[in-house]
């Protein structure tokens, strides 16, 4: 069973069980049979503190991933930590809805606890290719970028 929860500390407008189900739609198409992940929900100083933090860039972004277990583990748990200031951004400047955004980080995030990495080209173009086929999965348009 793959089990995943929403953590709203700020308590934006979600569309709870569209986003859970984003993810569980990528666990499980990946091959996930058990797992435990959730999506947070934050606020730009908080990612950015993250951001920071962990990965020494200093700004404000999209989404972290956070693998609680190693790849190939029997069950995958992690949490995903997306940035809904900057969804909500980046939706008004590509002209649509935010929670399409949010659907988007979510997929994006999963694939990174299944193990996929945007690092290079060659695992960017990987990555969109699979963020392309959970959004034509979940009968959404394709807003996945270059």
């Amino acid at each position: 069973m793959i089990r995943v929860s929403v953590a709203n500390p700020y308590e934006y407008p979600l569309e709870f069980q569209q986003l859970k189900d984003a993810a569980r739609t990528v666990l499980e198409g990946e091959g996930t049979k058990a797992g435990k992940v959730t999506l947070a929900f934050v606020d730009n100083p908080h990612i950015h503190r993250l951001n920071k933090q962990f990965l020494d860039h200093d700004e404000p972004t999209d989404v972290l991933t956070f693998p609680y277990t190693d790849p190939g583990a029997k069950t995958l748990e992690g949490e995903v930590v997306i940035g809904y200031e900057v969804a909500k951004e980046y939706a008004a400047d590509r002209n649509h809805e935010t929670n399409l955004e949010l659907l988007l980080y979510v997929v994006h995030g999963c694939l990174h606890l299944c193990g996929y990495t945007d690092t290079d080209d060659k695992g960017e173009r990987e990555m969109r290719a699979k963020e392309r086929e959970y959004l034509t999965k979940l009968g959404l348009p394709d807003i996945a970028g270059g």
